[in-house]
């Protein structure tokens, strides 16, 4: 692998992101659930987290949980993936649970996602997001990512937008 692996472990002001771990099973099943399509059983949701950590073991990247020092609860997820873009320019992602929206935690969270990023070695990133979602919109200009350009994925426009790594 021509890159440096990410760390499994990032320390924000407010937050840890880290490896996955059991407890993170149903945090992650209402965390799913949240988007509207039903709550996943708990062996689809192991069988995602344990294809998380299969792919970072391949990749060098990871998406991990989200939890807030302070409480000590997981809010949601954020990393990189290889997602629709590649292993040499992955994708950022991130998803957080609603009630902890607009206070900061998805660009505290992709800030240092983005600087591990371009420790691996990586030059350029990409981020998907729907037209109709904003605030991933607002995160992303913050962090200084650009729009691209739009693609139609199962009849659903998506929106690209990149960012040059230092």
């Amino acid at each position: 692998m021509p890159y440096s692996p990410m760390p499994l472990r990032l320390d924000t002001a407010r937050m840890t992101l880290r490896h996955w771990t059991e407890p993170d099973v149903d945090a992650h099943r209402a965390l799913v659930a949240e988007r509207g399509g039903g709550m996943p059983s708990i062996e689809d949701n192991r069988r995602m987290i344990d294809d998380q950590r299969s792919a970072s073991a391949r990749t060098g990247i990871a998406l991990m949980p989200v939890i807030r020092r302070a409480a000590g609860d997981f809010i949601g997820y954020c990393g990189l993936t290889v997602g629709r873009a590649s292993v040499d320019e992955p994708e950022i992602a991130y998803e957080l649970f609603r009630r902890v929206h607009g206070q900061g935690y998805a660009t505290e969270a992709a800030s240092a996602v983005l600087d591990a990023a371009a420790a691996t070695g990586r030059k350029r990133l990409w981020a998907t997001v729907r037209p109709w979602n904003a605030p991933s919109f607002r995160v992303l200009e913050k962090l200084g990512f650009e729009r691209d350009h739009v693609s139609t994925e199962d009849g659903v426009e998506l929106v690209w937008l990149t960012r040059l790594l230092r």
